[in-house]
């Protein structure tokens, strides 16, 4: 079984920085793409930031410029930089990663959730 778990969510002001986490734990093969969504009250979950197994990165138009996404394999984490915060930033964000593990005798790659993280930007 696999898992992952966020941290680093909170309450910030308008133009602060907050840095998410997202750790992988369990029986790992491979960790694939990764990403980051997020979802506001009323609202669909949508694509925030996403990472290839080799680094390639692609932004949401609405967070380009202020957020970076990275990765470390060794640690099996994914980061989640975000500044310049905007009040229109407020969300859950959830880590999302496509996880190579052994189920039923055979590799399977699941898709895997975490459970999300809150931030609230504060105007």
């Amino acid at each position: 079984q696999v898992q992952l778990v966020e941290s680093g969510g909170g309450l910030v002001q308008a133009g602060g920085s907050l840095r998410l986490s997202c750790v992988a734990s369990g029986s790992i093969i491979r960790i694939n793409a990764m990403g980051w969504y997020r979802q506001a009250p009323g609202k669909q979950r949508e694509l925030v930031a996403s990472i290839s197994s080799v680094g390639s990165t692609d932004y949401a138009d609405s967070v380009k410029g202020r957020f970076t996404i990275s990765r470390d394999n060794a640690k099996n984490t994914v980061y989640l930089q975000m500044d310049s915060l905007k009040p229109e930033d407020t969300a859950v964000y959830y880590c999302k990663a496509d996880i190579s593990t052994v189920r039923g005798g055979s590799v399977r790659t699941l898709a895997t959730w975490g459970q999300g993280t809150q931030v609230t930007v504060s105007s």
